[in-house]
């Protein structure tokens, strides 16, 4: 059994409530919700069919969530469930029985490896124990449980029965009768479903099963792929559904006879299958969901999206969908779709675009902000840069080498600046802001060693956009506020004699955002003297950033941060330790600010699966759910696809009284880490470190240069946090503002 720790996982889930979403009309055959196959349990993040998947799916799921087994036959006619025929990349055999491998002919095709039927079932579960199949999900749960048969699922309760028989020709010809099997299992077990891609097979149960009992699924495979009873191919015989309703009720059909997928990866116009089938009467079912492989640029990595383009358009929806991860299909049903026109509470956590919608469009650009807007952020944000003519303008970086194609054009410019990276770069500062229009801004691509690449229609749309136009946008469009972020204010001010600071109020002043209170003002820097300046204006709040990763904040340093700022920006993993892609434990961070009465805002939000800790299963939504709800509640996310974020906070599942919905998964950190055999745990990761009051208090800034680039001697240069680099000045600056800090501290 799976230890109870790992049940604080999840909300108590409730059942629809008859006035809720059971009595929406869906575009089903029936007018029904759609039902949640899960594919061998949830196994998309443990072993296909193993019991931890099986319980999972269980509990994470619709009520009538449908546990899908893909039968395989033993050698003394038992069976086992698991998706592959050839069992070498989904067990351990090939360890337990090495050089035992065969080859066999299945369906026309030689396959090598290691088959269920060469084995006695005693010998399988005692011996061979499930494997991940998948590279891209962990392995950590390699070797835990044996291998399971229908008796074992069916042990471990699941609500309905999906019995899928994907070889029933190779099996007769191997002397197994796998209609002798299934009439067998049907008299022990309940089974809701039995589906395959032969149609013989499922004319011969046609007349054996209960139809009101067991409804007949005839499977499609790959349109070029010959069926083995009539020798056609799948593609033909999609045309001809009238031929399928003599011998079942339902077909299941890869996701890409509904929606084709381009070569390049965008969706094609739907075809008719759903209506056709709907008109003979025939079920529709789509397979080859899965969170970690979404098919189509258009769904921005979010799951959600794909699975609401199947259940909730204004065409047709398919009565059930097959996945490896049945909680995000669980919660697309029951909590997204039906949805689009519902209002976010009025007072709830703030979605924060970070660069503007930087996930769909080059981020800083007018485009990427008009999307975050569309998408439903509350603030939009800009990082206020400065041409070397004196030009406000919003980019994420000083640095414009890496977002741009500055490199190709102003190589010859580049510099290194220790005060602001290690790295060299092509600063904003050195170029006139002709120059810097003349460039391209570049889609970013935060994880290329993945190869999951953002949409490359969008690569170099979009256009720079100044400060004042940035105001004005936010004006004009009547966004909840705004977000300005300052940088580098000690260097600019002494090596290029701009008072970035002055530039920002000015500007704000134009647009009158110092006045007007109906939209927010948030100013944020890493530097303390840089929200010092702005604090005579009690309409803007000020956001102290932390870039880096914090386990704890001690109430002097919380104290300390109070002096100068309302709220934080932190990173997620300074909310969440996560190791090893997994997470690991909750810090008292939120906690601590919070009881200061300081708002906590933490970033960076993606979509794409491989920025997510295990634990979320893949899934955005579910690590939104989990920093925007109860015990955490961080008071605004910094994402890049706000749409996501706004999809959550729309939905009756996100509310702080779930009742009569299905709850949105929220996790326990450290949790998932409990099921992993000890012994196979990396070594754990040191600890962030505590931020302590040196890390918040930052000299002067110094005044004015007049644009040389040299220093005077005298002249501090502020902190950069994110190299580390600190003058001797600095240092000594703070030592004795800890001092000091103690002293008061103390006699409070």
């Amino acid at each position: 059994m799976i230890r109870p720790l790992f049940w604080v996982f999840f909300l108590t889930r409730c059942i629809l409530a008859e006035n809720g979403k059971a009595s929406t009309k869906w575009q089903t055959l029936d007018g029904s919700e759609p039902v949640v196959i899960a594919r061998g349990g949830y196994s998309g993040l443990f072993p296909d069919s193993s019991r931890f998947a099986i319980q999972f799916a269980n509990s994470t799921g619709l009520h009538n969530v449908i546990l899908f087994c893909d039968l395989q036959l033993t050698k003394d006619d038992e069976d086992i469930c698991l998706t592959s025929l050839q069992l070498g990349n989904s067990t351990t055999i090939s360890d337990v029985y090495p050089g035992k491998q065969k080859s066999y002919s299945v369906n026309g095709q030689d396959i090598s490896g290691w088959f269920a039927l060469d084995y006695k079932f005693d010998d399988l579960q005692k011996h061979v124990s499930l494997t991940q199949n998948i590279f891209s999900r962990t392995h950590l749960f390699d070797g835990v449980c044996p291998v399971s048969g229908v008796r074992d699922a069916t042990g471990l309760e699941p609500r309905h029965l999906w019995l899928n028989v994907e070889y029933p020709s190779f099996y007769t010809q191997q002397k197994h009768d796998p209609v002798v099997y299934v009439e067998k299992a049907m008299r022990n077990w309940r089974i809701n479903y039995i589906s395959s891609p032969e149609i013989g097979f499922l004319k011969t149960m046609s007349e054996r099963v209960n139809k009101a009992k067991t409804k007949l699924v005839f499977r499609f495979l790959e349109k070029d792929t010959v069926e083995p009873t009539t020798k056609q191919t799948y593609g033909s015989i999609i045309g001809n559904l009238s031929s399928v309703k003599s011998f079942a009720s339902g077909i299941l059909v890869p996701k890409e006879y509904i929606w084709p997928v381009s070569a390049d990866k965008f969706l094609e116009a739907s075809t008719t299958v759903v209506s056709d089938a709907h008109e003979q009467g025939l079920q529709v079912y789509a397979s080859g969901f899965a969170n970690d492989n979404i098919a189509s640029y258009n769904y921005s990595y979010d799951p959600a999206a794909e699975y609401l383009q199947f259940i909730d358009n204004s065409q047709f929806s398919v009565d059930g969908v097959l996945t490896d991860f049945p909680s995000t299909a669980s919660a697309s049903v029951a909590c997204l779709a039906h949805n689009k026109n519902a209002s976010r509470p009025a007072k709830g956590p703030l979605i924060i675009s970070r660069n503007g919608a930087s996930g769909i469009f080059p981020g800083c650009t007018d485009l990427a902000y008009e999307q975050a807007i569309a998408d439903g952020a509350d603030i939009i944000d800009c990082t206020v840069q400065m041409s070397k003519d004196g030009v406000a303008f919003c980019f994420e970086s000083a640095d414009l080498s890496e977002d741009t194609t500055a490199l190709t054009t102003f190589m010859a410019r580049s510099t290194k600046i220790p005060e602001i990276q290690n790295d060299t770069g092509i600063f904003s500062f050195d170029l006139s802001w002709s120059e810097i229009q003349t460039l391209k801004p570049q889609l970013s691509i935060p994880f290329p060693e993945s190869g999951l690449k953002r949409n490359p229609v969008n690569i170099n749309k979009g256009k720079f956009v100044t400060l004042s136009a940035f105001l004005e946008l936010a004006l004009t469009k009547a966004v909840t506020g705004i977000l300005i972020n300052i940088q580098n204010a000690a260097y600019l001010a002494s090596k290029k004699g701009i008072i970035i600071t002055d530039v920002i109020a000015t500007a704000l002043a134009n647009a009158t955002f110092d006045k007007q209170r109906t939209q927010k003002v948030l100013i944020q820097s890493d530097d303390t003297q840089v929200l010092s300046k702005f604090k005579s204006n009690r309409n803007y709040q000020k956001v102290l950033l932390i870039s880096e990763a914090i386990s704890s904040a001690p109430n002097m340093t919380v104290d300390e941060i109070k002096m100068y700022a309302d709220a934080v920006s932190i990173r997620r993993t300074s909310v969440i330790k996560v190791s090893d892609s997994f997470t690991d434990s909750l810090t008292t961070v939120v906690r601590d600010m919070h009881a200061a009465n300081i708002s906590v805002y933490a970033f960076p939000f993606r979509n794409e699966f491989v920025s997510l800790a295990f634990d979320f299963f893949s899934d955005p939504m579910a690590e939104l759910a989990t920093y925007l709800a109860d015990p955490i509640r961080v008071d605004g996310v910094m994402t890049e696809f706000p749409a996501t974020a706004d999809a959550y906070l729309r939905s009756p599942c996100s509310g702080k009284d779930v009742k009569d919905s299905y709850p949105i998964l929220v996790i326990q950190p450290g949790s998932l880490r409990t099921l992993v055999p000890p012994s196979v745990l990396p070594p754990a990761e040191a600890p962030a470190p505590v931020l302590q009051v040196v890390d918040v208090v930052d000299p002067p800034l110094p005044a004015a240069s007049n644009g040389s680039t040299s220093t005077p001697a005298t002249a501090p240069t502020g902190k950069s946090r994110s190299n580390g680099a600190k003058s001797v000045a600095t240092v000594g600056f703070r030592l004795f503002a800890i001092l000091l800090a103690g002293v008061l501290y103390m006699g409070s």
